[in-house]
């Protein structure tokens, strides 16, 4: 099993890459707003009526500012190809600048992924 976390710069194409992510087959997407602190030095620059003290909600308040961080568990490399071919078909060229960055790390252990609804 793999982890793949995705740090999508354009959170207009949010929609778009959960699609494609879907149409791959991945069953469960967690979706974080983030951002990293070069966009948040270049918004504190654009802004100013940023306080001299920001506090989180100063920080994260503004939409436009915010990556979307996706993160799902896929069983095989085959899926984690997939899901990279699904994304660049949607964003680009991830080694092009302000698409994103796509990582993928190996799970030892995973619990709860099985889990059947119970009524």
């Amino acid at each position: 099993m793999y982890m793949i976390f995705f740090v999508l710069h354009d959170p207009n194409q949010l929609d778009n890459v959960l699609y494609a992510w879907e149409e791959v087959g991945v069953k469960g997407i967690t979706i974080i707003p983030s951002i990293g602190v070069g966009r948040l030095r270049q918004s504190m620059l654009l802004r100013e009526d940023f306080p001299l003290i920001p506090s989180l909600q100063d920080m994260c308040g503004r939409d436009e500012v915010m990556n979307r961080t996706l993160i799902t568990i896929v069983k095989d490399e085959k899926m984690i190809h997939a899901v990279v071919e699904a994304t660049q078909r949607i964003i680009g060229d991830l080694n092009e600048p302000n698409t994103g960055i796509l990582t993928v790390l190996p799970l030892i252990q995973a619990y709860g992924l099985d889990r059947k609804d119970e009524d």
